[in-house]
């Protein structure tokens, strides 16, 4: 039985924080103790580098970092270790595919299709690439439920497409977005696609090779591991064709003043000393997701979600922003005419920590014609009774601000 009072004994922050209530897991997930305890162990007892010792302690070192790329593809389904490449997050995940993958292919009048709801990390180094190169970026518009037209989206791909940037789920909206469907669309008209992970990897079943996804990027610190450590995923296909845009040591294989020639990938796209414990971290955050049964976790926040939906549109004045059918644990709102900033201040006096503002997503905003709004969202230790502590609070925002 799926029992999140049990799950919280792994969190040392709520032994510390006993009466915190954290619903800014779209953010970032607080981390197990195991995570914790890795990180300490690596700093207190063998501190090395990676790939250039080879003494024991280094080559120790090197092996559990390189078991942590296997231990990655495993989880999401590569085939092999060499498709991994570890990066400092998904943003750093992005923009190296947009100026190793994207640019040396772009050309003037071509153009790249992202949807309405992206993260800006998931537009502005398109938009960034298309400004460069003379080409365009094509936006697939929503639904006010915040879904994807896909015969829309299926019309904007053409022959001038050269790549397909979505987001698997929304942070702002929750929506899942069809992914198979996206990438049946696109692949038959041989474009490449990514697909941004970054609040799905941590709930739910990923698996590249069958999906076929060209690129697949997500963060650690998303899914109960430390921060500063992201995961790009790529076809060794693509990976072979890339040149490495950041230089440095770790990624050679020999330099001359004349001529360097790089590692094979996915060493070329690591240049210099990496987050070494972030990625031993990260490892046990994988052997931590994984000790969980994947339906019950879903289950789990989908009790969770209906809840505080339920809670939510009880409150007078409570607008739901993002009302696909198809939808994660995330919840944006609106609070009549009080200002979301408002919201999580009253909140966090409550020790209810949620998120404000426009979540890295100000087109979006611009479309639902609102500056922002307040955002819960939640992780495999929250609980019933939080929703339900939550729901109170925002009932006494509302009567504050309103006198009824």
């Amino acid at each position: 039985m799926f029992d999140p009072q049990q799950i919280r004994t792994h969190f040392p922050i709520f032994s510390h924080r006993p009466e915190l209530i954290y619903l800014d897991n779209a953010a970032t997930t607080q981390k197990p103790i195991s995570v914790i305890r890795a990180i300490s162990d690596f700093y207190e007892k063998e501190n090395t580098n990676v790939h250039r010792g080879i003494y024991e302690m280094a080559a120790s070192t090197s092996q559990k970092y390189e078991e942590v790329r296997q231990k990655t593809a495993d989880f999401i389904g590569a085939a092999k270790k060499e498709e991994i490449v570890f990066t400092s997050g998904t943003t750093a995940s992005i923009n190296l595919v947009a100026q190793s993958f994207l640019i040396p292919r772009l050309e003037t009048g071509d153009e790249v299709v992202i949807s309405m709801m992206e993260h800006h990390v998931n537009l502005i180094p398109w938009q960034q690439a298309c400004k460069l190169k003379g080409a365009k970026l094509v936006v697939a518009p929503i639904n006010k439920a915040g879904e994807l037209d896909l015969k829309i989206f299926k019309s904007l791909l053409s022959e001038r497409t050269k790549l397909v940037a979505v987001t698997h789920v929304s942070n702002t909206l929750g929506t899942i977005n069809p992914i198979g469907e996206i990438l049946e669309m696109a692949h038959k008209r041989d474009i490449p696609v990514l697909v941004d992970g970054a609040q799905s990897a941590a709930h739910f079943d990923i698996d590249v090779e069958a999906w076929d996804v060209d690129f697949f990027v997500f963060s650690g610190h998303k899914m109960y591991g430390p921060t500063g450590v992201g995961i790009l995923y790529g076809k060794e296909e693509h990976f072979t064709k890339m040149l490495p845009v950041h230089f440095g040591g770790n990624a050679i294989r020999e330099v001359r003043f004349e001529e360097t020639v790089f590692a094979l990938p996915p060493r070329c796209f690591e240049p210099g000393t990496p987050n070494i414990a972030g990625v031993i971290g990260f490892g046990q955050a994988i052997d931590f997701v994984s000790s969980f049964d994947k339906k019950g976790v879903k289950y789990h926040l989908q009790r969770l979600t209906e809840l505080a939906t339920e809670k939510l549109q009880k409150v007078k004045g409570v607008k739901i922003v993002g009302t696909a059918k198809n939808k994660s644990p995330v919840i944006s709102f609106t609070l009549g005419n009080v200002h979301p900033h408002d919201v999580a201040t009253f909140l966090g006096a409550e020790n209810i920590a949620v998120r404000a503002g426009h979540h890295c997503t100000q087109p979006l905003m611009d479309f639902y014609k609102i500056p922002g709004t307040s955002r819960i969202s939640f992780a495999i230790y929250n609980t019933m009774e939080e929703v339900e502590r939550m729901a109170i609070v925002i009932k006494e925002i509302q009567r504050f601000f309103n006198g009824r």
